[in-house]
């Protein structure tokens, strides 16, 4: 199997990181993921900087997204400002030669009407202007979550797939979120590939949780909730390139989960 396995790593320094940890991919965030701004990936020589030593160093460059991004929310105070800041991330993502850009689903409140969140996403599809796909990524909890259950997501894609920019959205698959989400882990990666079609990427975490808790706390594989076999299980049958996300050294993680696909260095 030839699955790329990389890890999330400080833009500042990501190429020699990744290099570091045995990583063929690494993710990136573009400032402060708590932050209404992108301020760049803070490389030196800037992000033409970046883009050529990730070249160089053949490792795969992808964006998270800043968490604040809610572009379903029906408060126009969030919703246009997170379909403004997902643009400039996307930009910024484009001038560092990024696969993808992941973004949470995002929510809506309780007395909302979930129909208005999906079609909140369509409008923000719509008004992209990029070739940067934008990888939606499942989540763990919240019981008004657009992308949490494997209902949710169907309506989810079906909505973007009626914007006219359908073609620039995929998918991020998270093992932590699908488990504590109460996806079914033994057929997760093909009950979303059956909605979508596809899985771009996966997010390997192991859970510190039970079973649809909810709860989004990340563990180093194999140091979880998850049964091991069915951790690699998932990210086996969702054949994607794959990005450890738990803090501290994941260096471990990777050679876990190469050990156990049997994926070249």
């Amino acid at each position: 199997m030839s699955i790329r396995i990389g890890a999330h790593v400080d833009a500042a320094d990501a190429v020699a990181q990744a290099q570091a940890i045995g990583a063929q991919a690494a993710q990136v965030f573009l400032g402060d993921p708590q932050a209404w701004k992108v301020t760049g990936p803070g490389y030196p020589g800037g992000p033409q900087a970046l883009r050529d030593d990730a070249a160089a160093a053949g490792v795969d460059l992808y964006v998270h997204a800043p968490y604040v991004i809610n572009v379903a929310s029906t408060n126009n105070r969030i919703r246009i400002p997170s379909r403004k800041l997902l643009q400039a991330t996307l930009d910024g993502a484009a001038e560092i030669g990024a696969k993808g850009v992941v973004v949470h689903g995002g929510h809506v409140t309780g007395k909302d009407d979930p129909a208005v969140g999906f079609d909140n996403w369509r409008k923000a599809v719509d008004s992209l202007n990029t070739d940067v796909p934008v990888l939606i990524e499942n989540t763990a909890g919240g019981d008004f979550a657009m992308a949490r259950h494997l209902e949710r997501v169907e309506r989810l894609w079906a909505a973007v797939q009626a914007s006219a920019n359908a073609s620039v959205v995929g998918l991020t698959l998270d093992t932590c979120h699908a488990w504590a989400g109460g996806v079914d882990l033994t057929t997760a990666a093909a009950d979303l590939r059956a909605i979508t079609g596809r899985i771009d990427l996966v997010h390997a975490n192991d859970s510190r949780d039970t079973a649809g808790s909810g709860a989004d706390r990340h563990a180093h594989l194999g140091e979880g909730q998850i049964p091991p076999d069915l951790l690699v299980q998932v990210i086996a049958d969702a054949d994607a390139p794959v990005i450890c996300e738990t803090h501290g050294d994941m260096g471990p993680d990777i050679a876990w989960l190469r050990e156990r696909l049997a994926t070249p260095a």
